[in-house]
């Protein structure tokens, strides 16, 4: 009763402002309101779903060196428009993306001159803005600051990272962002995933990142606000940064910010299959997408990370013509696409003068690449740049002209370095200078017909939707940890976390597939899992460009489990979350694209489970549908549809720590009537296969 009583204020007090507007989801729900002070011209806004405020009046506005865009504003206009359009992705977790939103865009008028425009865009399932620069006599800015932020009425715990996190690779931790003690919380990385008091979610993050720092978050005075990543005007002296008169971007008008956006659900399937942030992406700027395809690889990496093999030259080097050709040929018997080779290349002695187009002595090139064309397995290039991404810049089309001469046609690149060396000198990656790079990196790998897996990212953001060359990207405590961390590799809950976390953010290159978990040359440091749970990481972790990691003969250590990874795709109809809790475990379905076979993957922490999996989906072929409007009662199939089904499940013994490599194998025959009992072991999980039987044929 007080929420609904103090909507009631709020809207009294927003409606008795001229200048105030709002604007309401396509299903009803969900309420914006906007408002312009009559008397000093402050711009905030708030939410409100069914009624109650789910975000209080927050404020608005960019702070620059020109002006103080936060007040002084009158209102000059309004526009309102609404979209419901269906789009097919090149590739993804679904084929089909319904956008169904409405809008509203108004123009402001800053008593200095300055024209701004904020847009909004309510969906059924969350909103976002962007300030707007349009042309203008103003023609160039300094951004100082940015003072979008959001004032959530509920109590809430987030899931994060802090924002100096050196390439994201942390572990995130779920901690109160409002109360006191949220005061205390470092700056954190975008994006946060929120749990509300009352059980429903929310994710706060960015969309359409292209040139402008990249967003973070930190509590003050009861609210999230946003911290933009700053230039660094000089080299870097100690580990505290001035705060105050930062430059945070250079914009020339006109220019529009990347999105704010907020996901707002009431389950956490909802929360896992919305699709705003690819929806806030411009569309493909790629006229011929043909060249662009999703695939499975595996590579000469995993033997670095556990020290049996070294990327530089020398007695155990792993990058040498007779070693490629044994991975080539077991990619070729196994189905596999392609192969990455690390280290192949001039630079790994000193890793300041990498050479993306010169060999070392015992890696034949030309050989390799007519040798992987005539098995029909492609070859992933590595350009790692030791955080130089300058002159890595200013070689970019004699690097990728290379590699595509040689049928390369995906590289990973990478910048270790905690700060790298742009144009504009020794930057955070994640600043305006750095996201301009990795922007420069994608449009120019397109032009040779070439994909990116970007390692040392900056955090994605849907430009994928634009650019579908950029597969995909790591910006996360990936598999290699697992070999050599000192606290023993990650723990059994951090796999929970990240679909529910960095995943949604998109794409991740986690390099999953491990099936031989000792390491003698570090034996305190070993994989928290058990090999169904490795399993299972191939359905519950997308990414198009999707790694098996582990050695050839490891593979060969367990054969029939390893025919799950011979089947399995990285492309996908539709996907859903079937059951999970952040931090605990998760049961992913995802539908072949193209295809009626569906495959299923969970994956616990280090606590056992047993759950019931119903197979309904089997008979759901609709397309992506978030706002509930088709009729599922049928889903377009027969009743009775016979499916084949393959089962990789932990044996009863099964534990990460004692019986890691314990599974059972099981088929059966099932319709979408069957209900499947599950246990995972702790630290385990299960994959499974269906495919329609032969007696429907």
């Amino acid at each position: 009763m007080k929420k609904i009583l103090y909507f009631c204020f709020v809207c009294l007090l927003l409606g008795a402002c001229t200048s105030s507007k709002e604007l309401t989801s396509p299903d009803g729900h969900l309420t914006l309101f906007f408002d312009c002070d009559a008397d000093n011209g402050t711009i905030r806004y708030a939410v409100a779903r069914d009624s109650e405020l789910v975000i209080d009046p927050s404020e608005l506005g960019i702070i620059a060196r020109e002006a103080v865009l936060t007040d002084r504003f009158r209102v000059t206009g309004i526009d309102h428009h609404s979209e419901d359009a269906t789009w097919e992705t090149v590739w993804g977790e679904e084929r089909l993306i319904r956008d169904c939103h409405n809008a509203m865009t108004v123009h402001l008028l800053h008593q200095s001159g300055i024209n701004m425009d904020i847009e909004f865009r309510l969906f059924n399932d969350g909103f976002a803005f962007r300030y707007i620069f349009p042309e203008q006599e103003t023609k160039t800015l300094t951004v100082t600051d940015e003072t979008s932020a959001y004032r959530f009425t509920q109590n809430a715990e987030a899931w994060s990272i802090p924002w100096r996190t050196e390439y994201y690779e942390g572990l995130w931790q779920k901690r109160p962002i409002n109360g006191h003690m949220a005061n205390t919380l470092d700056t954190l990385c975008s994006p946060i995933t929120i749990e509300f008091a009352d059980g429903s979610y929310g994710f706060v993050h960015e969309a359409a990142l292209s040139d402008y720092p990249a967003q973070n978050l930190y509590v003050r005075e009861g609210a999230l606000r946003t911290y933009l990543t700053p230039w660094l005007q000089e080299p870097i002296k100690n580990e505290e940064l001035k705060i105050k008169n930062e430059v945070k971007a250079y914009v020339e008008t006109p220019f529009s910010t990347p999105w704010r956006m907020v996901i707002l659900t009431k389950t956490l399937p909802e929360l896992v299959a919305s699709r705003i942030m690819l929806n806030l992406n411009e569309p493909c700027k790629i006229e011929d997408t043909s060249w662009i395809r999703p695939m499975k690889f595996m590579g000469i990496w995993w033997g670095m990370h556990i020290k049996t093999m070294t990327w530089e030259q020398g007695p155990i080097h792993g990058a040498t013509t007779a070693n490629m050709v044994r991975y080539l040929h077991f990619a070729k018997e196994h189905g596999i696409d392609a192969v990455l080779a690390e280290g192949w290349n001039l630079g790994w002695e000193d890793w300041k003068h990498f050479n993306f187009t010169t060999p070392y002595p015992d890696w034949d090139m030309d050989y390799l690449s007519r040798l992987a064309d005539s098995l029909g397995v492609q070859i992933v290039g590595h350009n790692e740049t030791g955080g130089n991404a300058a002159d890595y810049e200013k070689d970019l089309d004699a690097i990728y002209s290379y590699h595509a001469g040689h049928g390369i046609h995906a590289i990973k690149t990478g910048y270790v370095a905690p700060i790298i060396r742009t144009t504009d000198g020794l930057q955070w990656n994640k600043g305006q200078s750095g996201v301009r790079h990795y922007r420069k990196v994608i449009e120019t790998a397109a032009k040779y017909h070439i994909m990116i897996d970007n390692h040392e990212p900056v955090m994605p953001t849907g430009l994928q939707r634009t650019y579908p060359n950029l597969l995909t990207q790591e910006g996360v405590r990936g598999q290699e940890w697992n070999a050599w961390s000192t606290d023993g590799g990650s723990p059994c809950e951090h796999v929970t976390v990240l679909p529910f976390t960095r995943i949604m953010a998109g794409p991740v290159d986690y390099t999953p597939g491990v099936f031989h978990f000792e390491n003698p040359v570090i034996p305190t440091t070993r994989v928290h899992s058990t090999l169904m749970n490795q399993l299972g990481l191939f359905v519950c972790f997308y990414s198009p460009l999707q790694m098996a990691c582990d050695l050839p003969e490891h593979y060969m250590e367990h054969p029939d489990a390893f025919r799950f990874i011979e089947a399995v795709p990285c492309d996908w109809e539709r996907s859903l979350l079937l059951d999970g809790k952040i931090g605990d475990f998760c049961v992913f379905a995802r539908q072949e694209r193209g295809s009626d076979n569906w495959y299923v993957g969970g994956i616990t922490d280090e606590q056992a489970r047993e759950i019931d999996i119903p197979l309904s989906f089997l008979n759901d072929q609709m397309v992506n549908d978030p706002y509930g409007e088709a009729d599922r009662s049928t889903g377009g199939r027969l009743e009775m549809v016979n499916y084949k089904a393959v089962l990789y499940l932990d044996a009863e013994d099964a534990n990460w720590q004692t019986r890691p490599y314990a599974y059972d194998i099981e088929e059966r025959d099932v319709t979408a009537s069957d209900t499947l009992h599950v246990r995972m072991a702790p630290g385990g999980g299960f994959a499974m296969e269906f495919k329609i039987a032969d007696n429907n044929k």
